[in-house]
């Protein structure tokens, strides 16, 4: 499943791939569709052309085993972890920023019984201290690189393999070629997945 209520834009082309140049104006539900089907025409893509909001969250969450967030502002980020939080879903998160980028896996009702996203993050930041990718920029390649690391969690979560990302945010510093692992540890008193 998809949920992207866009167009495609021919100035994201450099960081979303899934679309094309001859795609631009197209709803992006449906050029992912075209991109997917040109892959593997098995492969089954539930659009939602729709923006995630707190009154349709939890119908389209409804029957899958994992939410993969790739969204690009804190109150879809904060929606994204309520609604996976009530549900039991894994957050498989993603976010960039300029040259830097994150990867964590928020996931309390998990195997490992980890944090969520408010656990990291109780609060967002002011505005003028999260500039938008449209104001400050971000590489191209970064998202692709999140995204893969996105993937791979997804595929462990899904196979019962391996170790997740659960309770650790893998941070990427594109322009020192770093990756760098923190703890992050459930907050007892955090009022969405707390005791």
């Amino acid at each position: 499943g998809i949920v992207d209520h866009d167009t495609v834009d021919r100035s994201n082309l450099q960081r979303q791939i899934l679309h094309a140049d001859a795609r631009v104006g197209m709803d992006k539900i449906e050029s992912a569709r075209q991109s997917i089907a040109a892959l593997n025409p098995a492969v089954e893509v539930a659009g939602h052309a729709e923006r995630l909001a707190s009154d349709n969250v939890e119908r389209i969450f409804d029957g899958y085993d994992v939410v993969v967030d790739g969204s690009d502002n804190f109150a879809t980020r904060y929606l994204v972890n309520d609604a996976c939080v009530k549900l039991g879903l894994p957050n498989v998160h993603g976010a960039v920023f300029r040259f830097d980028g994150q990867a964590s896996v928020f996931w309390p009702g998990g195997p490992d019984g980890g944090p969520c996203y408010r656990c990291l993050y109780p609060e967002p930041p002011p505005p003028e201290q999260a500039p938008s990718c449209a104001e400050a920029g971000v590489i191209g390649v970064l998202p692709g690189l999140i995204g893969t690391l996105q993937a791979l969690e997804t595929l462990k979560i899904l196979l019962g393999k391996g170790r997740t990302l659960n309770g650790r945010l893998l941070c990427v510093d594109g322009l020192g070629a770093e990756f760098r692992e923190l703890r992050v540890r459930r907050d007892p008193a955090c009022p969405y997945c707390g005791a």
